[in-house]
C-alpha cells in the first residue's frame, strides 16, 4: 500500500527530465544522421575568420589600436578580431535551431507527440539543449582554429572559465530566440532566413573594427546594441583590455534575451502546429 501511494508522488518529478533526455537523444541522432546543417553552421564562422584575418587583416589591422598598430600585420589583428568571430560562432547555431523546430512544427510530428504520454515541455527543451551543445562544440572548434592561426590570448584559467560562461549564456539566449522565430515562421524555408539579424548584427558592433571608426549614427547604434558589450567583455577577458561595466551589461542582455525568447517560444509552442 505504501509503495502504491508514493509512486504517483515521485513520477511527476522524474518524468519531465526523462522525457527531455529522450528528446535530446532524438535531436542529437537526427543531427548525426543529417550533418549538412551542422556543417554549414560550423562553416560560416570559419570562413569569416579566414576572410577577415588573411584577406582583410592587413588593411583592417592598421586601425584597431594597440593590438593592430600601424603595420601590425595579421597576427596582431587576429588578437582583436578573434573574440568577435568566436561570438559569431555562438550566433551560428540559431539557424539550425530555427529550421529544426520549424520542421517539427510543420511536419505533423508535434501533433503525434501531443497524443503521447510525454511532458510537453520536453520537446522544446530537447531541441534547445541539443542546439546549445552543438553550438558550444562549434565555438570550441573555431577557438582552436583561431589559436592555430596565431591568436594569442593571455587569459588565466579563471578568465577562460568566465569566457566559457558568457558564451554559454549568449548561446542559450540566442537559441531560445531562434526557437521562437522558427515556430513563428510558416515554413522551414522562411525559418532559415529569420535568424539572419542575430548572425550578422556583430558586424554592426565592435567585432571587426572599433566603434570609434564608425560614422556618428552607426557608432551610436553599435555602442548600444547587445553584442558590443558582450564582445568587449570577451576581448577584455581574453586579451586583458579594459572591460569597465561591459561585463554587467553583457550578462543583463543575455538574461533579458533569454527571458524574452523563453516566454515567446512557450507562447508559440502552445499554438496548434501548422501542416
Amino acid at each position: 500500500m505504501s509503495s502504491t501511494l508514493t509512486r504517483p508522488l515521485t513520477r511527476p518529478l522524474s518524468r519531465p527530465l526523462r522525457d527531455s533526455m529522450t528528446m535530446l537523444r532524438r535531436n542529437l541522432r537526427h543531427a548525426l544522421r543529417f550533418p549538412a546543417m551542422s556543417i554549414s553552421v560550423l562553416a560560416m564562422p570559419i570562413v569569416m575568420l579566414l576572410l577577415f584575418v588573411y584577406v582583410f587583416g592587413g588593411a583592417l589591422g592598421t586601425g584597431v589600436g594597440p593590438m593592430g598598430g600601424a603595420g601590425g600585420g595579421d597576427t596582431d589583428y587576429i588578437d582583436y578580431a578573434a573574440p568577435g568571430i568566436i561570438l559569431m560562432a555562438a550566433t551560428s547555431g540559431s539557424l539550425a535551431m530555427a529550421v529544426a523546430i520549424s520542421v517539427d512544427m510543420t511536419a505533423g510530428i508535434i501533433n503525434r507527440f501531443r497524443t503521447m504520454a510525454i511532458s510537453r515541455s520536453s520537446v522544446l527543451i530537447g531541441h534547445v539543449v541539443g542546439c546549445v551543445l552543438q553550438t558550444l562544440i562549434t565555438i570550441a572548434l573555431v577557438t582552436g582554429l583561431a589559436l592555430a592561426m596565431g591568436f594569442r590570448p593571455n587569459a588565466t584559467a579563471v578568465e577562460w572559465l568566465a569566457v566559457f560562461g558568457l558564451l554559454a549564456l549568449v548561446t542559450i539566449a540566442l537559441t531560445w530566440l531562434a526557437a521562437a522565430m522558427g515556430m513563428a515562421c510558416k515554413s522551414p524555408e522562411t525559418a532559415s532566413n529569420a535568424p539572419m539579424p542575430l548572425q550578422f548584427l556583430p558586424f554592426l558592433g565592435s567585432a571587426i573594427v572599433p566603434t570609434d571608426s564608425m560614422p556618428t549614427a552607426l557608432r551610436w547604434f553599435a555602442e548600444y546594441q547587445p553584442y558590443t558589450p558582450i564582445i568587449e567583455t570577451l576581448r577584455g577577458l581574453l586579451m586583458g583590455t579594459e572591460i569597465g561595466n561591459s561585463g554587467l551589461i553583457a550578462v543583463a542582455w543575455c538574461v533579458g534575451l533569454t527571458l524574452v525568447g523563453f516566454l515567446w517560444a512557450r507562447a508559440m509552442f502552445k499554438r496548434e502546429p501548422r501542416r
